[in-house]
């Protein structure tokens, strides 16, 4: 079972114009339809925990691997579409929001060059539910910005505008490096300033302090996305001397949902 998660994590005023989307992906067994109950129980839940008032609406794409005829596996993905459609309803999920049930039939690969077959089939075995939110409302808090300027005083927030992880994830995205490469003009600009670059995260037991990357195996999801902020600004030319990166795991959260917690600010700590 795999969560593919788009996130959004900056805190602005007015509405974000794009949508987000959030996949969970559920995996059969060759030539089955047939759920567990923790399959059920799974998705159920990853449907239930969003912000229902930010619920647009729900998809539901099925797939099959390539072995077999088309007729029978478009047959077999729109059994398995509905199969997770019927197990969502019985379980509370409410049927208007769900505006899409396709059997999308089988996905074909090249099985004289793909590595891994067995694998890969596996993982096309698979009904994609997909969640269309509403993007978070942008707000405005006293002393956090979302750029760079003169007037910028020591202990000020610069939030950083489309940085986007993967769930459990702290490699940059496309986007996010575009995002990079503004703050780092404007950090050219004004040469005086420093800052620490500052890793949150969001969703853990209060116990458990950090989140687990999943690329390291450890609990250092803050400090890794914090690192790699830090990392791409010193390829942009940014001073080393004038940056420090920290972690802060769930410790410094801003009681406005889980979605504002995931991110990635400046702090400045000197101008």
């Amino acid at each position: 079972m795999k969560h593919t998660i788009l996130i959004i994590s900056l805190l602005l005023s007015g509405w974000l114009v794009a949508q987000e989307q959030t996949v969970h992906s559920v995996y059969f067994e060759f030539n089955k339809s047939n759920l567990t109950e923790k399959q059920i129980d799974d998705v159920v839940t990853f449907v239930k925990n969003a912000d229902s008032t930010r619920i647009e609406s729900v998809q539901i794409y099925g797939y099959t691997d390539d072995i077999g005829k088309d007729a029978y596996n478009y047959k077999l993905s729109n059994n398995r579409a509905n199969a997770l459609r019927d197990k969502m309803i019985e379980r509370g999920v409410k049927n208007r929001i769900i505006i899409t049930i396709e059997g999308k039939g089988r996905v074909l690969i090249d099985d004289d060059i793909v590595p891994n077959l067995p694998e890969v089939r596996s993982k096309n075995r698979r009904v994609d539910v997909v969640l269309n939110v509403k993007p978070l409302p942008k707000m405005v808090i006293s002393g956090f910005h979302t750029a760079i300027s003169s007037d910028r005083i020591v202990g000020d927030h610069i939030y950083l505008e489309n940085i986007l992880f993967d769930r459990g994830c702290s490699r940059l995205t496309a986007k996010s490096k575009t995002e990079l490469d503004r703050i780092a003009k404007l950090l050219q600009k004004f040469k005086n300033i420093e800052f620490e670059v500052q890793g949150h995260i969001c969703c853990t037991p209060p116990f458990q302090r950090e989140a687990i990357d999943m690329d390291t195996k450890k609990r250092e999801l803050s400090t890794n996305r914090a690192i790699s902020v830090y990392k791409y600004l010193i390829t942009k030319r940014i001073d080393k001397k004038r940056m420090t990166y920290k972690g802060y795991g769930n410790t410094v959260q801003l009681g406005k949902g889980a979605d504002y917690d995931r991110r990635v600010e400046l702090v400045i700590t000197k101008v």
